[in-house]
């Protein structure tokens, strides 16, 4: 009788943390700098806006102080803030609120 070649397999139990790209808000800010043709350009050139939708965005921001314009993966809005923060105008990206 030929003897078995037995070969033991260890298993490793690894975890991995998945990092899901939850949507956040790119909120803009309200001033007292920027006129409010600036800030519709600036929303249809850097977020896609149509000029009502701009337009819409600005005036709510302009009455209610802040507004977010924009929802979507932080990795999408983050250069968005970017472009406009570039151009003088106050924006930040917030976690949605629960």
């Amino acid at each position: 009788m030929m003897p078995l070649n037995v070969q033991v397999l260890e298993l490793e139990e690894v975890e991995e943390i998945v990092l899901v790209d939850e949507p956040v808000s790119l909120i803009v800010w309200n001033d007292e700098v920027n006129t409010f043709d600036w800030v519709i350009k600036s929303l249809m050139d850097v977020c896609d806006h149509s000029s009502e939708q701009a337009e819409q965005c600005a005036w709510i921001i302009h009455t209610k102080g802040k507004y977010a314009v924009k929802k979507g993966p932080r990795k999408k809005l983050n250069p968005m803030r970017e472009a406009l923060v570039d151009r003088g105008i106050g924006a930040t990206v917030e976690e949605l609120a629960q």
